[in-house]
């Protein structure tokens, strides 16, 4: 293996996760990987109706010293928008106004959105970079989900470098309240129907 070569995994696996891995004996199978081509580094278009079915997003930034935080982002299917190959985009609403995430890319654009369907047990890790743009009427009305009740403040524009798709081990499989009610409705349709049809077999009888 050739040790001079990088990977777009080692946006991720350090010289000090290669070792971990190594002594703990997961570096052959991660270097296998890397032969086969590593981690993807742009949006494939089954990322990306992933990325548009998410109602529910964490994005990941650190301070300049590294100290770090997690963000939950949230909004109809559709909140976040793959504007490109390499670019995801969302309304930020405006929430508690404490603005650690925007601080945190001011001084380190370093970021990471970590994605989960609980429905389907898939998760996906992205890296990348982020960015804040405020005072774009035009990038805002294009990224806020239509009829939805937020009001929006500014874009988080989001560059991936690299991301990942994780087994779906450990997941607990969980549905959304929306997607229940809807299997109810149609489950409770389906049976006044057939009570019908039992009724009107014994009115023949």
């Amino acid at each position: 293996m050739d040790m001079s070569r990088t990977y777009s995994s080692d946006i991720a696996f350090t010289p000090v996760v290669k070792e971990i891995q190594a002594r703990k004996g997961s570096r052959h199978g991660y270097a296998s990987m890397e032969e086969r081509g590593s981690w993807m580094t742009e949006i494939t278009p089954d990322l990306k109706v992933f990325i548009e079915s998410q109602i529910s997003a964490f994005l990941g930034t650190a301070s300049k010293d590294g100290q770090p935080y997690i963000q939950h982002r949230g909004g109809p299917p559709g909140f976040l928008t793959v504007l490109d190959e390499k670019t995801i985009g969302f309304a930020d609403f405006s929430g508690n106004r404490q603005y650690i995430s925007q601080g945190n890319l001011a001084e380190n654009p370093k970021a990471h959105l970590f994605l989960i369907d609980y429905g389907t047990r898939q998760r996906v890790k992205i890296w990348g970079t982020a960015r804040v743009v405020e005072d774009d009427a035009a990038l805002i009305g294009r990224l806020m989900p239509h009829d939805y009740r937020a009001r929006p403040e500014q874009v988080i524009l989001f560059t991936v470098e690299a991301w990942d798709a994780n087994c779906p081990q450990h997941i607990p499989q969980r549905f959304e309240a929306a997607e229940v009610l809807a299997l109810m409705t149609e489950k409770d349709a389906r049976i006044k129907a057939l009570e019908a049809e039992i009724a009107q077999l014994k009115s023949k009888s």
